[in-house]
């Protein structure tokens, strides 16, 4: 397997595959690379070189029992970033990856990324606090936290779907997609996944958005049950110097996977333009 290994010992495991201007994908909570399967190989096909990494305690990566936050997640990126000298990189996250994305480009991108796109993605802030009314109770990540550590094999099992809005009338549970979601996140550790809830849910990326000067479009679905569009997607168009948003009638959270024939070509667009 590829790996680096950061400062503190950390293994991170990443893809990279073919040549051309390089694409780095960074995945969501509690997943790993193999979520970006649909979106590599498209890319991948249109002379891209695409690449993604598992984040540390996800996927193939180590195990951490340290180290599970946005600043070390972000630092790692840069590790990576370095140790491959990518250079006039497109920087794609979704959910918490796209905290993830954007951290990195703005604490360690400089002079090396061209474009940001941030999926259905976690900034400016999920957590509800009296600067950000809209956000959600701190609750909601209690009932998370709690279902991981009472039975997180049944938990994941369950998450699927509101994640691709298998629960929406008319929408057909795809049990292969169900079963994809359930094999990445338990592959991970439950102490970084149990982590990345606070991360995911109370890190501040306001100051990090109004930092960023590289194009970004912004995609979303206005029926994501895992991340409410008017509170992310809205509030990070704005906060962003040079953003385009694109948002998405009647799509879920997991749209990259339940439309990548909607999503792909759009990115695509935006990549070349």
């Amino acid at each position: 397997m590829q790996s680096i290994t950061t400062k503190d010992g950390t293994e991170i495991y990443y893809k990279d595959w073919g040549s051309g201007q390089p694409i780095v994908f960074h995945h969501g909570w509690p997943l790993s690379s193999d979520d970006w399967d649909a979106q590599m190989m498209f890319f991948l096909a249109q002379g891209y070189r695409v690449i993604a990494h598992d984040r540390r305690g996800h996927g193939r990566s180590s195990q951490t029992a340290t180290g599970n936050d946005m600043d070390t997640y972000a630092a790692d990126v840069a590790a990576l970033a370095e140790h491959l000298d990518l250079r006039d990189a497109i920087h794609i996250g979704h959910s918490t990856g796209g905290g993830e994305a954007t951290r990195y480009v703005a604490r360690h991108g400089a002079g090396r990324v061209a474009k940001l796109v941030l999926i259905g993605a976690v900034p400016p802030l999920m957590l509800k606090t009296e600067a950000n009314p809209g956000g959600l109770p701190l609750e909601v990540f209690d009932d998370i936290r709690q279902g991981l550590v009472a039975n997180r094999a049944g938990f994941y099992w369950d998450f699927p779907v509101p994640f691709y809005g298998f629960n929406r009338s008319g929408t057909s549970l795809s049990e292969p997609v169900r079963m994809n979601w359930w094999r990445q996140a338990m592959m991970g550790g439950a102490k970084a996944q149990y982590d990345s809830i606070k991360a995911f849910s109370e890190t501040d990326f306001t100051g990090d958005l109004r930092s960023i000067a590289v194009p970004t479009l912004v995609m979303h679905g206005d029926d994501d049950q895992i991340v409410p569009v008017a509170d992310s997607a809205m509030l990070s168009s704005k906060l962003l110097p040079n953003a385009t948003l694109k948002v998405y009638k009647g799509l879920p959270h997991g749209m990259c996977t339940t439309h990548a024939e909607v999503i792909n070509p759009d990115l695509l667009a935006f990549l070349r333009a």
